[in-house]
């Protein structure tokens, strides 16, 4: 239970701008994270080895953060969030340290894995303390602003990958955060006074987090290695379905029963709450597996440096910011916001399906149209949910409501995370399969040296890197860049019925009026 402290809310609305700036850099860095490294997938497996990993540098990074989402919720309500907020922040800094130095794919892996857990802490630290110092009239401004970062990460993040693996190397893009999230620390330190809890973890969940954790990891790693590492009938894939299923039914009776839940049941008493949940969850999944892998096909298939790469997201940031941002002050002004995330999410899905019609011949300026699209729908969307469901809770509980709402919506997008990696790996080994022996074969004796050293081990498909696709001789070139092509667009396809299913669910959403007051 948190204490309140009349003093409190004045204190920190007398800083409100310069507490403000720290908790948009918190967001900045930890939205950073989940993007920075997908412009720098393909040098970094190269590099250090292992395609078939590729995808747990994102995978780890989500599946952490998805697991501290509730528990960061719970404490901050519980404790008071100032110091959750900041634990969260050493947690990133010192992940990203370790990152910074990794020798190996299973080192970088466990960074990313601390660097999610301290980026769970802060993404929903940061949006429930500005719950805490503003009226969810207002919030919706700052809300909008929030979710223009997500737009600015989603691009800034591929384009300072690119620009650090063209560059100094992308190790910069772990140890650019030890300044910044020292800087944000000094910042909440000094002048971020909030509410304080009874600072006791004797009523901490401790069982519903130890078994949302072994389920939330069950299923990434079911998603991740089905189809991969593993046939979808292997024993292990079956065991970790069954480890899901088993604890998600646990997750719901201990949380039923618990004295304060990590996941309040009750929670979802409220319509909104199921509704905006259920709808974040399904978007995350189509989202994230579009934003994660997009870099790595650009790349691969236009044979764009990193640092072009990640530029060419900036039309989709614009679109999201610039919506999330102006939708943010409209809400403010009317207090109206159901049509948003509903007329988002069919230009989502449209976009989607405009994608997932990419090929080979696409130009880079058709791209960056549907590019743009894309970010408008997601613009409409992302932060409106949020502020739903906080609009429909008290300051007591906001904390816990906004991080269960993360917690699905990131549940979503390890989902999409995954699946969309390891169905693009698998689609595009399979495509490689069929059209490298034929482009070899075209090539004779030449064709022939080459496939031998394709079949090597460290060589081959296993460590191919842009400039090393582009520099390839044609028949083999064009056979590469059309697995890729033929690799990822059929995936994306999958997720337009997705996004057609979330904007179902927000139909029967109830516009409640905004509130004026702090409470």
């Amino acid at each position: 239970m948190v204490v309140a402290n009349p003093h409190a809310g004045k204190k920190s609305a007398d800083n409100l701008g310069l507490i403000f700036s720290a908790l948009v850099l918190t967001m900045l860095m930890s939205s950073l994270g989940q993007m920075i490294f997908s412009a720098a997938l393909p040098t970094i497996v190269g590099e250090l080895g292992g395609v078939d990993h590729m995808s747990w540098v994102i995978s780890a990074f989500l599946v952490t953060m998805t697991i501290a989402m509730p528990i960061s919720g719970k404490l901050g309500d519980q404790m008071g969030r100032k110091w959750i907020y900041i634990a969260g922040t050493f947690t990133f800094v010192i992940g990203s340290t370790i990152g910074g130095f990794a020798d190996s794919m299973t080192l970088l892996i466990i960074s990313r894995a601390v660097q999610g857990f301290g980026a769970g802490f802060m993404m929903i630290s940061s949006q429930a303390i500005v719950a805490e110092v503003t009226s969810s009239r207002e919030r919706g401004k700052f809300m909008g602003i929030m979710g223009g970062v997500f737009g600015l990460s989603s691009v800034l993040g591929p384009v300072l990958g690119g620009w650090f693996t063209d560059g100094p190397g992308w190790r910069w893009g772990m140890w650019m955060n030890i300044p910044l999230g020292i800087l944000a620390m000094g910042v909440s330190i000094a002048v971020l006074h909030l509410r304080v809890g009874e600072k006791n973890l004797q009523k901490f969940d401790t069982l519903g987090a130890t078994f949302i954790a072994i389920t939330t990891a069950s299923l990434i790693l079911m998603t991740t290695w089905g189809g991969t590492e593993y046939e979808w009938s292997d024993p292990i894939i079956l065991g970790l379905a069954a480890t899901t299923v088993i604890g998600a039914i646990l997750v719901v009776l201990v949380e039923l029963r618990a004295a304060e839940p990590l996941i309040p049941m009750h929670l979802f008493k409220n319509r909104n709450m199921v509704l905006t949940t259920a709808s974040g969850m399904v978007l995350g999944l189509s989202m994230f597996g579009v934003l994660g892998y997009m870099p790595t096909y650009l790349q691969m298939v236009h044979t764009l440096t990193p640092t072009e790469a990640g530029l060419m997201m900036i039309p989709m940031m614009v679109g999201l910011i610039g919506t999330s941002t102006a939708v943010g002050f409209v809400i403010s002004r009317t207090g109206r916001y159901k049509i948003y995330p509903i007329v988002g999410l069919a230009i989502t899905a449209g976009a989607l399906y405009w994608l997932s019609q990419l090929t080979v011949e696409t130009s880079l300026p058709q791209l960056s149209v549907r590019f743009l699209v894309f970010g408008v729908g997601l613009g409409l969307v992302m932060q409106v949910l949020v502020l739903i469901v906080q609009n429909s809770f008290p300051l007591s509980q906001v904390g816990t409501a906004t991080a269960a709402n993360n917690f699905f919506r990131q549940i979503g997008s390890a989902l999409g995370a995954s699946l969309v990696g390891s169905m693009f790996i698998h689609n595009m080994q399979n495509e490689m399969a069929t059209r490298l022996p034929k482009a070899f074969a075209q090539m004779g004796e030449q064709g022939a040296a080459m496939a031998q050293k394709f079949s090597e081990n460290g060589g081959g498909a296993n460590s191919l890197t842009p400039s090393l696709v582009a520099n390839l001789p044609g028949p083999v070139k064009d056979a590469i860049l059309n697995s890729y092509n033929d690799g990822l667009t059929p995936v994306i396809l999958l997720m337009v019925p997705m996004a057609i299913i979330a904007l179902l669910l927000l139909l029967p959403l109830r516009e409640e009026h905004l509130k004026e007051t702090i409470s």
